[in-house]
């Protein structure tokens, strides 16, 4: 299991001089609660910043800040936590909790942007996987009942 093949590859994209406004709308546009920031080089996308709704409402809102003036250059994460594809699911999650993140980027050898993964959706992969797990604890027991009744 690799954060590559777990990761969700349908990533908001955007650039660091779009308006607080047009990224909240991104936001609301796409259902996400972060939009990653990237820089085109060589037709790749490469991961600058990430910014949350939260970091829009604390950064901007609650310090009443003019929307009008301010740009994701001016409120991004610029500490990216990132793992190559091929990092260990495990390891992933391992590194979250080091770095008390949420979101990890997932990027290829060129480091270009590939995936997002989140906490979420580490816990909904972690709830399947009990779910699937007590199934075969209870698959066990009918199998036992049938073998010696």
């Amino acid at each position: 299991m690799t954060a590559g093949e777990y990761c969700n590859r349908e990533v908001v994209i955007t650039e660091q001089d779009t308006s607080v406004t047009k990224a909240a709308m991104l936001m609301r546009e796409f259902h996400v609660g972060s939009l990653v920031v990237v820089q085109q080089q060589d037709n790749l996308n490469i991961p600058v910043g990430i910014v949350s709704d939260r970091d829009l409402i604390i950064e901007v809102i609650a310090q009443q800040v003019p929307v009008e003036s301010v740009t994701l250059n001016d409120v991004m994460s610029r500490n990216l936590v990132s793992v190559g594809e091929q990092e260990t699911l495990i390891d992933t999650l391992q590194l979250m909790l080091k770095r008390g993140v949420r979101r990890v980027l997932v990027v290829d050898g060129q480091g270009s942007l590939q995936g997002l993964l989140t906490a979420d959706d580490a816990i909904e992969l972690m709830a399947e996987s009990m779910s699937d797990l007590a199934k075969v604890v209870s698959q066990e027991l009918k199998q036992e009942v049938n073998k010696r009744p």
